[in-house]
């Protein structure tokens, strides 16, 4: 009996974070793929501690090769499909460049589309040179699709669903806890992500020290990261700083917590949103980051905020503080719902297609 032939799909990637890994993981699952990844350094901000273990995953350091010594790498591993995020690592786009035109060759990029004068200039000029590079490009969304057809990707060159939260870990939490809030729902609201000015944290804790003047009330504020800003958490008894937590302890803290805020000025995407939408959280999100528009539904599983308004995250809270624990839980039993969008095993799938594509 033939053995079945298997692909050889590679990697380059600026940082990893934990659900990628879950992606990746997803992806080597498969018996006939074989997953190489060049990676950069975690960002000292979100110093997540990744495991491989147990996986048919190959890891490179990015720091270990020179541009050439990197192309020499990917010849030698022969692969099949090359997916790089972003085109700003010359390495990068040198291995790119080499074997474009022989195998299909992958940009992923996040950036939306903002209308922007650098973004006008790269859609005259971006298509003579991306396609010396790149036959593909993946994206989270429509509003990173509107970037890449201004760049001179065709449509049908085209996918989305770049991002997706380790669905199954989060989605456990969901059925884990619903009874348990069922019979008391807790009144914390939890922020996770960095503490800087873009995550919109200065006015998270003004409005909730406002709201607790204004409506005193159990609710809590709990915070779980790191940042320059972690020396402004004000000293509250309502707000709690956890500090940085890594994914396999994130538990103990869905378990304890009952909404999501994400009050950021500006995001690309934000898995988080979706990690609590899985969850099953009522959402309270700035309509800054792309994903607000995918897992969030104004009244329907939570509230949305306008972006550096303190006042719009007060309003959010106060119409939390008034909604009763049973709409509550029904706003997280949507949001777990809407979560099914996007999960590794539709991200493995999608990657898979381009093997296949022309």
């Amino acid at each position: 009996m033939s053995l079945q032939p298997r692909h050889k799909c590679l990697f380059l990637f600026n940082e990893l974070a934990g659900y990628l890994v879950a992606c990746l993981k997803k992806l080597a699952e498969r018996p006939d793929v074989e997953v190489h990844v060049v990676r950069w350094p975690v960002n000292a901000e979100a110093p997540f501690k990744l495991s491989f273990e147990g996986s048919n995953i190959t890891m490179y350091e990015r720091k270990d090769y020179t541009e050439k010594q990197l192309v020499e790498l990917a010849i030698r591993i022969n692969p099949d499909v090359i997916m790089t995020s972003g085109w700003i690592d010359k390495g990068y786009n040198a291995v790119c460049k080499h074997f474009h035109g022989k195998i299909n060759t992958v940009l992923g990029f996040d950036n939306p589309w903002r209308n922007t004068l650098k973004q006008n200039i790269a859609g005259m000029f971006g298509h003579l040179w991306l396609r010396n590079f790149f036959s593909h490009c993946w994206l989270p969304g429509a509003p990173q699709k509107k970037y890449a057809l201004k760049l001179g990707f065709r449509e049908e060159v085209i996918r989305e669903g770049i991002y997706s939260c380790d669905f199954d870990a989060f989605h456990k939490e969901y059925h884990k806890n619903r009874k348990s809030k069922e019979q008391s729902f807790p009144k914390k609201i939890i922020y996770v992500g960095r503490y800087i000015p873009l995550k919109g944290v200065i006015e998270l804790w003004t409005a909730f020290v406002k709201f607790q003047e204004e409506q005193p009330s159990d609710w809590e504020l709990w915070c779980l990261g790191k940042g320059d800003l972690e020396d402004k958490i004000p000293v509250h008894d309502k707000i709690k700083n956890i500090g940085f937590v890594q994914p396999h302890d994130m538990h103990k803290y869905i378990s304890q917590c009952g909404v999501f805020i994400l009050p950021s000025h500006y995001d690309n995407w934000g898995v988080v949103i979706h990690e609590f939408a899985a969850a099953g959280y009522p959402l309270l999100c700035s309509t800054a980051p792309v994903a607000t528009s995918t897992y969030l539904k104004e009244g329907y599983n939570g509230f949305e905020i306008e972006p550096y308004s303190m006042e719009s995250i007060l309003d959010a809270f106060k119409k939390i503080n008034a909604t009763s624990p049973k709409d509550l839980l029904l706003m997280g039993d949507r949001s777990a719902e809407m979560a099914k969008k996007y999960s590794p095993a539709t991200w493995s799938d999608t990657f898979m297609s381009f093997i296949k594509a022309n």
